[in-house]
């Protein structure tokens, strides 16, 4: 029986509103991507801007999608009499509908390797890179979309730190007609609660809810497993696999440790993050600034929002994201760090709006495991200021944004 997949129903058309388009700084990868592949897919979580993006930079192609009934009967009923239809090439929105496109794809583009003739757009974890690796490598130039990054948002939308951590990254909640609370309330039950629950063939709807807040409830921490299972009432086997769908959902992000040992004991768990902060804080039960700003998860959904932040640079530019964190038993650690000129950027990531001395010290602390290969480091923190001071590059919440983090 083939998986039913549920159409989030907070379209810009269901709410009465016209779709808004952002600059999305995914647009250069793409226009790049479609001058050396025949095709080009764009995946990422549900209501990121996928169709939006794609249906707007590739205007010339055709467009259907296969959340549409009559067009997947017609494909499924009759292949070749569909596909007939787009022989100048086209873009399949939620390709992974109809997981037989991909084969008669490879065809198609076989026998024209014409670039930029196809365009494929889906979530991960419902197929499509599944039917990507089996039938089109080689063809296709891979990109990720996810929510808005600070830059991508108009100055006029912009709120304060707080705000901007409660409310996330998506573009529905910048269109100025939905409110952020009901908006995320119906992401979670509709998307999060319902789609992968059925991925997980998930029977018991409480655990799983309580599964997820927990994770929120973890964001910016070490995974333990063992313990995340215990807490949630369910095995280790199945935690990991819950966790594995939410990871390849684009929902959360194991941050893993730096793989070269520097002569001390590593810490090899990786770090779990949630990829939007306003869908963390919304499980998490958190409505306001008012109560973001006393809540003990603050510090960890800032380092959340500024890890994010890295990630959606890291893909906008079609990279991997090669981010790592460092943490080992004599006390060392850096928050962020990635290689950079054949050294290494650490960043040490606080919440805080005054820059203290403790913060610089944990700064500069945090180059000592790596010496002579560290580069100066990075204090990013809840300010707005960019300066140096001793040895240490200061740079604000928004500062930081702005700064190419190859």
């Amino acid at each position: 029986m083939p998986l039913k997949i549920y159409n989030l129903t907070i379209q810009a058309s269901y709410c009465n509103i016209s779709p808004i388009m952002f600059p999305r700084q995914l647009q250069s990868t793409l226009e790049r991507f479609a001058k050396a592949f025949p095709v080009v897919a764009i995946t990422g979580p549900r209501q990121s801007g996928k169709t939006t993006l794609a249906r707007d930079f590739f205007s010339a192609l055709d467009y259907v999608s296969l959340e549409d009934p009559s067009e997947l009967a017609f494909a499924q009923e009759d292949p070749r009499g569909f596909l007939a239809r787009f022989s100048k090439g086209a873009i399949f929105d939620e390709a992974q509908r109809w997981p037989a496109l991909f084969s008669y794809l490879q065809g198609m583009v076989d026998e024209n390797r014409s670039p930029g003739r196809f365009v494929l757009t889906g979530s991960q974890q419902f197929g499509l890179m599944a039917g990507i690796t089996q039938s089109l490598a080689g063809r296709v130039g891979m990109t990720r979309l996810l929510p808005l990054c600070l830059t991508e948002i108009p100055a006029g939308r912009m709120g304060s730190l707080d705000e901007m951590i409660l409310r996330g990254g998506y573009p529905a909640l910048y269109s100025g007609a939905v409110d952020s609370s009901d908006w995320l309330a119906s992401y979670t039950a509709t998307y999060v609660e319902r789609d992968v629950r059925q991925v997980l063939e998930v029977r018991d709807l409480m655990v799983f809810q309580r599964f997820l807040k927990l994770c929120a409830g973890r964001t910016g921490q070490l995974l333990n497993l063992n313990a995340l299972a215990g807490e949630a009432g369910i095995s280790h086997t199945t935690a990991r696999a819950w966790l594995s769908v939410l990871e390849s959902s684009d929902l959360v992000y194991l941050l893993p440790p730096y793989h070269r040992n520097f002569g001390k004991r590593l810490v090899k768990t990786p770090k779990l993050y949630f990829l939007d902060t306003g869908l963390a804080c919304w499980l998490l039960g958190i409505r306001s600034a008012q109560v973001l700003d006393m809540h003990p998860s603050r510090g960890a959904l800032f380092e959340t929002m500024v890890v994010s932040e890295f990630l959606k640079q890291r893909f906008n530019q079609g990279k991997p994201a090669d981010l790592y964190f460092w943490r080992d038993n004599s006390g060392l650690e850096a928050d962020l760090l990635f290689e950079k000129e054949g050294r290494l950027q650490l960043a040490e990531i606080k919440s805080g709006q005054t820059v203290t001395t403790d913060y610089i010290r944990a700064a500069q602390k945090s180059t000592r495991f790596a010496k002579e290969e560290a580069l100066k480091p990075w204090l990013i923190y809840g300010g707005e200021d960019d300066y140096e001071r001793n040895g240490v590059r200061v740079l604000g919440w928004s500062a930081f944004s702005k700064k190419d983090l190859r």
